[in-house]
């Protein structure tokens, strides 16, 4: 299901049963077929973690999970757990996000400063609009929202979107392995548009020629899972 730290080993034995432990992984043996069962279950551990004090980054979001190898997410299928977002971080699940690289008539990309109290990557640079895929939200939809939340722009037109493919992110990071498929979109934006933050996330924006965003890129200014859906954006582009 996931790849778990080290550290989470013991931790994770002591609060999920019925658990068996070898030098290479853990098993988890659910007493149940239904997953929502699974998912208290697994919610329940992960509540007791956070007790603890060894998981943070609590959300009180959840996210799904299918399986190991699920690039493009299942909404009309049962998952086989619905958990919190933090969760997946600590315990390494393959978890699904949006990117939307939002292009001026001029071919300009309109960038967002991620806000200096955000827990993860605060100040880097994102492309427009971006976020994790919650539970019983289609790709569509979490678009929708993110783009309004974060750029303030309203989607009246779904055409203006084209999908740009999927690419999948594995690193560490503080907290656990980071595995994530970025479903990424160019969005053709409109003459005139300025994005405006609703939700308090992003602390300043900027068009850029794509020059200057990959300028930027090799500088380290943007996150890791932006600089990828940007370079899969413009590869994909007609």
């Amino acid at each position: 299901m996931g790849h778990l730290a080290h550290a989470h080993v013991p931790q994770l034995l002591q609060v999920l049963q019925p658990c068996h432990d070898s030098p290479t992984q853990i098993l988890w043996s659910p007493a149940t077929s239904r997953s929502k069962e699974r998912s208290q279950a697994l919610e329940g551990a992960l509540q007791m973690l956070r007790s603890q004090g060894q998981l943070r980054g609590w959300r009180g979001e959840r996210f799904s999970y299918w399986s190991h190898d699920t690039m493009l997410p299942q909404p009309a299928q049962s998952d086989f757990v619905r958990v919190e977002r933090a969760g997946f971080l600590y315990l390494g699940m393959l978890s699904h996000a949006i990117h939307i690289n939002g292009f001026t008539p001029d071919g300009h990309l309109w960038c967002g400063q991620r806000s200096a109290t955000k827990s993860t990557d605060p100040g880097m640079w994102d492309n427009l609009t971006a976020g994790g895929l919650p539970a019983g939200e289609t790709l569509l939809q979490c678009a929708k929202r993110e783009l309004w939340e974060e750029a303030g722009f309203t989607l009246d037109d779904p055409a203006a979107m084209q999908s740009a493919g999927q690419v999948r992110i594995s690193q560490m990071a503080p907290g656990g392995w980071h595995d994530e498929v970025l479903h990424v979109f160019n969005l053709a934006l409109p003459d005139g548009f300025i994005p405006r933050n609703q939700d308090g996330e992003v602390q300043a924006f900027e068009k850029l020629t794509t020059l200057r965003v990959m300028e930027r890129i090799s500088a380290g200014k943007f996150t890791h899972d932006a600089a990828l859906a940007i370079a899969q954006g413009l590869l994909e582009m007609d």
